[in-house]
């Protein structure tokens, strides 16, 4: 087996300041807005490599989960240098992604808690779910769009945006009730009031914009779409 190429050192957790320097590595690499990536790191782990969800597999920088994660390395991991860790993703005939190898299973994986690797494949599942989004939309993917995409999958965030165009009061939970069970204090309020498809979108929109606002970006928050097409 190739020796696995490694990005630093996987337990810079406590180093802010080098999180936000891989991300901006990240970004200025592959046309992704800093910000977009930043705020998304801030909203998904606090800025540590090192974070683990306890209601799922997601962990790391960005919580990718174990078949997102696989996935999206078996797609773009090769261009970033990492192709050992693409070549040693399979899928299966039921379409899961796998790793049969028990040691770079545990290296691909380890990759996950890098914060460098981790910004690289946080911005190529921005990119390809901006266009698939837009697609499906009918128009440009904004941050919150790409934001949903990576907390309930391509398909399942078209499904959600098309229902709260179409509904926006209808209760998110209802629409998505496995998601709702493990991230109870996004789909209720604390008082345990469901919110609705609209009330979810907003609370989602003001994590990605850094808590600046409820519906539209923060100001000097470059959409990053508009980021990717400049580039």
């Amino acid at each position: 087996m190739n020796a696995p190429r490694l990005y630093g050192d996987p337990t810079i957790g406590a180093n802010q300041d080098m999180v936000r320097n891989a991300i901006g590595r990240a970004a200025q690499r592959t046309g992704v807005d800093f910000s977009y990536l930043l705020n998304q790191a801030k909203s998904e782990s606090g800025l540590n490599p090192n974070a683990k969800a306890s209601t799922s597999s997601a962990s790391g920088l960005f919580q990718f989960i174990d078949q997102s994660w696989l996935g999206v390395m078996k797609q773009h991991g090769a261009k970033h240098g990492m192709g050992w860790a693409a070549n040693a993703i399979d899928r299966t005939s039921g379409g899961q992604w796998v790793v049969r190898d028990p040691q770079m299973r545990q290296a691909v994986f380890a990759l996950r808690n890098q914060a460098e690797p981790a910004a690289l494949m946080a911005a190529e599942s921005a990119t390809e779910n901006g266009a698939g989004l837009s697609q499906a939309l009918g128009r440009p993917a904004n941050a919150t769009d790409l934001y949903f995409a990576h907390f309930l999958g391509p398909a399942g965030a078209a499904r959600y945006l098309k229902a709260h165009q179409a509904n926006p009061g209808a209760t998110a939970a209802a629409l998505f009730p496995r998601e709702a069970s493990v991230n109870r204090s996004l789909f209720y309020t604390r008082a345990g009031e469901a919110r609705s498809l609209d009330d979810l979108y907003a609370l989602m929109a003001k994590k990605i914009s850094g808590g600046e606002g409820s519906g539209a970006a923060a100001p000097g928050f470059t959409d990053p779409m508009a980021a990717m097409r400049m580039a």
